[in-house]
């Protein structure tokens, strides 16, 4: 019989989610419109734009953040399909709903009405009840890759030649432009209508600012982990709201994580849930003789035996080769192993800290699991939740050694030892530090709420309206935008690493493998250097045109296997969680000389 890892009731393999199949979001989107998820000054300003008669003048934004969360030098682009199917939702609703659920709740347009000044047209209202995406384009890059958005810092040429670029200074026109310029690499792009284009701003950023962040978060504790731990993610009951709960779920599994406690988000996305047993469960036995029913045929076939009987004639010899009292094992605990075995012969799991894990929950697991193994089964695997998690495993792993040894049970020692108790990225510092036994780590409220950085602070930005690059100038240079429509490059070395990612304005020709590239780096624009990428990758592909996603999208576990490898390929320098070295973002020489431009103009 095969041993599978602890965490599975029942197992579930990843289901390849197709693009029709509905989201959380997305089923809302098919009730509700999605254009009044937005903020009411953008609508005061719509108005304001289609007053003007600037309403259909084209524009171009993007949707970046501007520093790495968590103090990171990195972080994964997420919630962008999600953002897309809001896009093919947009519309201001004029007519009432088919749904009786829904019938007593106003219009769009009637609500708007009524929290617009009085001032406002009516033939306003009329246009907004026309409005959708059909004029907007928006290119991105791939749900689960890599950016860098990290703020500009000093950044030394010789870093480029330990990832096999040249790195070489050559003059620079005397330009003034600031040194903490933040890089801005936008993960979103968006062209259309600049009314419409204005209106998308707060729903994108709420769609993908969190997803990131959550994403992000989970590819954490993935790399703390290792590759070969199980990671669970249970943070439902301590999210933000259901939407939050899913969210997180669907996240974390594309940051690195295995399994979701999270039913719905199971159902939803095709997420492999898990799930174990609760001290509840346990507490609510006091007896053997509550056990019912109480037989369990051997798995082979044959007469059901009274497996209460069978366990504690096994506790007995469990607690004589462990040396401890029989009468300390809780026969309370000892009764709801039991049960559980009973339920589950072939999925049995205990969870061993309700009492005592030494001298309890241990020996009454041990020998329920010894039982099991007499009529033919397999414990699949325990559970701690509470004290020194590292240190229990251990002990708990050279019980499980001993019992295996000592009763001739060759798969005893290899039972996984999973835990649990909020987790974060400290414990798991702790375990590989101090050495442990852990096999699964559940991680919840240090997962879905990110208390290190609740927001990623997302910005949509304005960089060209009506043919004309625009920029922002503000006294904190940070917050200085990069103007243009542009193309986002993405440079590796001879070791396949990327080490630098490149911004070009959108009508300048694509840069060649093997050709020197002069590049100005964010954070030290006074002076040029030249690069010889040996690979260069186009980051932003084309998603959504004439109002529908044109390209297929993949599935969760695509995009979740394209984050793995896009984590993979970083340097290990620019992947490490604490102190990174900065990853450099630069602009071409016509960008650059552009930026300048506006700025002096300003």
């Amino acid at each position: 019989m095969s041993h599978h890892p602890w965490f599975l009731l029942p197992p579930c393999p990843p289901i390849p989610v197709p693009i029709s199949r509905p989201s959380s979001l997305s089923q809302a989107a098919l009730r509700w419109p999605m254009a009044p998820l937005a903020d009411l000054y953008q609508l005061t300003m719509a108005y304001g734009h289609w007053r003007a008669g600037r309403h259909h003048i084209p524009a171009a934004a993007e949707l970046f953040f501007r520093r790495a969360p968590f103090q990171g030098g990195f972080a994964l682009v997420a919630g962008v399909a999600e953002g897309l199917r809001s896009l093919r939702a947009f519309r201001f609703s004029a007519t009432g709903s088919h749904l009786p659920s829904l019938s007593s709740i106003p219009t769009d347009v009637a609500y708007l009405r009524s929290v617009m000044p009085t001032t406002t047209e009516d033939a306003f209202f009329d246009y907004l009840a026309t409005l959708d995406t059909s004029e907007v384009t928006v290119s991105a890059m791939p749900e689960g890759s890599v950016v860098f958005p990290r703020v500009g810092h000093v950044w030394y040429l010789p870093l480029l030649r330990d990832f096999g670029a040249v790195g070489v200074h050559v003059p620079s026109k005397e330009v003034d432009v600031p040194s903490r310029l933040s890089p801005q690499v936008p993960f979103l792009q968006v062209k259309g209508p600049l009314l419409v284009v204005q209106l998308l701003e707060t729903t994108l950023l709420c769609l993908v600012s969190y997803a990131s962040l959550v994403a992000t978060n989970a590819a954490r504790f993935r790399l703390l982990a290792g590759p070969d731990m199980k990671l669970m993610e249970m943070g439902l009951r301590r999210a933000q709201g259901p939407d939050g709960a899913l969210s997180a779920s669907k996240y974390s599994y594309i940051g690195g994580f295995d399994f979701t406690s999270n039913i719905l988000a199971g159902k939803l996305f095709g997420i492999p849930v898990r799930g174990t047993i609760a001290h509840s469960f346990i507490m609510s036995f006091t007896s053997l003789e509550e056990v019912e029913p109480r037989e369990l045929p051997p798995l082979a076939g044959g007469q059901p035996v009274d497996l209460p009987a069978l366990a504690e004639s096994w506790l007995g010899r469990v607690c004589e080769l462990l040396q401890t009292p029989t009468k300390k094992a809780k026969r309370g605990e000892l009764a709801a192993f039991v049960s559980y075995a009973i339920t589950f012969p072939k999925d049995f799991q205990g969870l061993l800290d309700t009492y005592c894990v030494k001298r309890s929950g241990l020996p009454n697991f041990c020998a329920v699991a010894l039982a099991l193994h007499q009529l033919g089964y397999k414990a699949i695997g325990v559970r701690l939740d509470s004290g020194d998690l590292a240190q229990q495993s251990k002990e708990v792993r050279k019980v499980l050694r001993a019992c295996g040894a000592h009763f001739q049970v060759p798969w005893f020692e290899k039972i996984p030892i999973a835990v649990s108790n909020d987790i974060s990225e400290q414990s798991l510092e702790e375990f590989s530090r101090e050495g442990s036994e852990i096999d699964v780590i559940g991680v919840g409220t240090n997962l879905v709420t990110c208390p290190l950085q609740p927001s990623l602070g997302c910005v949509y930005k304005l960089v060209e309206v009506n043919g004309s690059p625009c920029l922002k100038l503000t006294e904190d240079e940070e917050k200085m935008t990069i103007p243009g429509t542009k193309t986002i490059y993405r440079l590796h070395d001879a070791d396949g690493h990327p080490f630098m990612d490149l911004m070009a304005l959108e009508e300048e020709p694509s840069p060649s493998v093997g050709q020197e590239l002069v590049v100005h780096v964010l954070g030290q624009l006074g002076e040029a250097s030249t690069v010889m990428p040996t690979t260069i990758e186009r980051l932003h592909q084309t998603y959504f045109r004439d109002g529908q996603i044109c390209e297929p999208l993949p599935s969760l576990l695509e995009v979740r296997n394209h984050a793995q490898v896009s984590l993979s390929q970083l340097h290990h320098t620019h992947r490490r969680l604490y102190e990174p070295q900065p990853y450099p973002v630069a602009v071409t020489e016509k960008l650059h000389c552009l930026l300048a431009e506006l700025q002096a103009a300003t």
